[in-house]
């Protein structure tokens, strides 16, 4: 059996906090590619990338040991140099992607044979949150909801009416001793239009759902075999043999095969639909960088034109938006208003904030081109 981290080392004992570094990025091309996605990239400015700035979260709460990454194959080299700390038996690495539920519960089944008694969370790699105090705050209200037996999300409080997440309806407080925040979910809403996120502000009572869960394992566990019974048997499967040296010769058979689904669809919905889920409302300077506007508003400073990366690579006259000179060249812009310029060695990005979440359209076109290359 894999040695457990003490549990001195941990804020939180018992936790294990679980991180898919996962996705290529592709609203963020050609900054990020398949093979150096957003979460390896230092977007901030802040010195460390949006991977490094997870783990800074997150060790607090479970010690060094206590923090397990899901990432693919390809990324699994960057990942280690990234996170000195991690333990090697803490980088899980999947051949091929399988959406998040394979992902996230195939590290709960493994962290559950280690530690049976285990809360898991799960943080994605890429996100920023600027209020590390109320991170901690929501996360330690979660874990002691989630001891309870509640499969518990954090609801991040919306700042303006935004059609690009999805969103929580917050219902009655559940008096969970430890765990005062916790509510009960009412129901997970889809994206919504601009009227419908418009009307959940101004009625409150809604939280943006940003896929953050924590429960006890076997929980975890136990609603994925209720609702997707194949996909557990396999992922059991294959975690029974992970810490031995018939992990490799079983994933390459079952891995293939399990259900490509995201967790909130496999997990999360079908189990607030039965009352089986709670939220813990946070107020966390959250984003996910969905998009090059998105950056450019969560970058610090009062310039028009922001920019990532050397600030004297690039030449601003009267402009405004979002520049990137990762290239040798001086990028100069002149009199444009919310433009993304995005210059590197291999592709040139000029578009506008408006047109920012549809770059994923690029990376799409480039597909059917054939130009794998520049994806």
């Amino acid at each position: 059996m894999t040695e457990l981290a003490p549990e001195s080392s941990a804020a939180l004992p018992g936790f294990w906090a679980i991180v898919p570094a996962g996705g290529a990025g592709t609203r963020l091309w050609p900054l990020s590619r398949q093979a150096r996605p957003k979460f390896l990239l230092d977007l901030t400015g802040s010195g460390r990338t949006l991977l490094q700035q997870t783990w800074d979260r997150l060790v607090p709460l479970a010690g060094a040991g206590g923090v397990a990454v899901v990432t693919g194959a390809a990324h699994a080299e960057a990942v280690i140099e990234q996170l000195p700390g991690l333990l090697e038996a803490n980088l899980l690495t999947e051949p091929t992607p399988r959406d998040s539920a394979a992902a996230i519960c195939l590290a709960a089944a493994v962290i559950m044979q280690r530690d049976p008694d285990a809360v898991v969370g799960s943080f994605a790699a890429d996100h920023v949150i600027r209020n590390a105090p109320g991170f901690e705050a929501a996360v330690a209200d979660a874990v002691a909801a989630a001891r309870h037996g509640e499969i518990v999300t954090l609801g991040i409080e919306p700042d303006h009416a935004s059609t690009a997440f999805g969103y929580i309806k917050v219902g009655e407080a559940l008096g969970l001793e430890g765990a005062s925040s916790a509510h009960r979910v009412e129901r997970f809403v889809e994206k919504p239009d601009a009227d419908t996120a418009a009307h959940y502000l101004e009625e409150g009572g809604y939280r943006w759902n940003a896929g953050m869960f924590v429960a006890r394992a076997d929980v975890l566990m136990a609603e994925l075999e209720r609702n997707r019974p194949e996909l557990y048997a396999g992922v059991r499967r294959i975690a029974a043999v992970w810490d031995t040296d018939e992990r490799q010769a079983l994933v390459d058979e079952v891995w293939p095969q399990l259900e490509k689904v995201a967790i909130d669809y496999a997990i999360a919905e079908p189990a607030a639909e039965a009352g089986r889920v709670a939220v813990v409302p946070a107020t966390l300077g959250w984003d996910d960088i969905g998009d090059w506007a998105s950056l450019a508003a969560l970058l610090p400073g009062d310039a028009a034109l922001k920019v990532v990366g050397d600030a004297a690579q690039v030449l601003d006259v009267d402009s405004s938006g979002i520049a990137v000179p990762a290239g040798e060249r001086l990028v100069a812009v002149l009199g444009l208003k919310d433009v993304v310029v995005i210059d590197t060695p291999s592709a040139v990005l000029v578009t506008t904030r408006e047109w920012a979440q549809d770059v994923k359209k690029v990376v799409e076109t480039l597909t059917q081109l054939g130009r794998h290359d520049l994806r």
